[in-house]
């Protein structure tokens, strides 16, 4: 797998790899009107549930139907409705056996995990899945900011870039493209600073990250790529 541009890749790969886990777990299949009830019912009534389903049809861009599939699956993995940190790593780690997933998987549980409870629950994952494959571009690059950003100071240092790209690299593993070299990730680094780092302080601000991507074609081709998978 050529890693040209990886710098730009992180929220594909987000995106791809929620397609997967949806898919590997029957959360994209059609229910009958009999799962239907019931997952109203449970929604509406459990104590630790989920908000109501209206309330996440206004917080996202799913229909009613959607969220129920949605839910279903993720209660099928999650009994609890959450989803701690070791099982994130763990679903994502099936994806890509000849790789480490672990850092990269930290980085998206957190990215995820925004109030920072520890724990991933339902309303968190629905509300960033529909964000990533239905937000608009702002939407999308403002949480591939946020990403990117791992102390949530507002700012993109070249440790933490450095960081996300050896995530990634250590995930794809061998399938990685050219074979990495060592000085091959600080590269990558610098590259993304040349672009987006406009007056060259040694920090991207948002401002700066929205403005070099959405002067980016490919960037706007990548952030639609997904849009309509569920």
């Amino acid at each position: 797998m050529a890693l040209q541009g990886l710098e730009i890749i992180a929220v594909a790969v987000v995106i791809v790899l929620f397609i997967g886990v949806l898919k590997q777990f029957g959360i994209l299949e059609p229910m009958s009107m009999e799962d239907n009830s019931e997952i109203d019912l449970e929604l509406s009534n459990a104590r630790h549930q989920p908000e109501g389903l209206e309330e996440l049809q206004a917080q996202t861009k799913f229909t009613k139907k959607e969220l129920q599939s949605l839910y279903r699956g993720f209660k099928s993995e999650c009994p609890s409705g959450m989803v701690d940190e070791e099982t994130f790593k763990a679903i994502y780690s099936q994806f890509f056996p000849q790789g480490d997933a672990t850092t990269y998987a930290h980085f998206l549980f957190n990215a995820f995990d925004a109030d920072k409870r520890g724990a991933i629950r339902f309303e968190d994952f629905v509300i960033g899945l529909s964000l990533l494959l239905r937000g608009t571009v702002n939407e999308k690059l403002n949480w591939a900011f946020n990403l990117y950003d791992i102390n949530s100071d507002g700012y993109i240092t070249k440790e933490e870039m450095l960081a996300i790209i050896k995530s990634i690299y250590d995930m794809m593993g061998r399938y990685t493209y050219p074979i990495m070299h060592e000085d091959v990730p600080f590269e990558h680094v610098e590259r993304f600073f040349q672009k987006m780092d406009r007056n060259q302080d040694g920090v991207v601000t948002i401002d700066e990250f929205l403005e070099t991507c959405q002067k980016d074609e490919n960037i706007m081709k990548s952030m639609q790529l997904f849009e309509n998978v569920i």
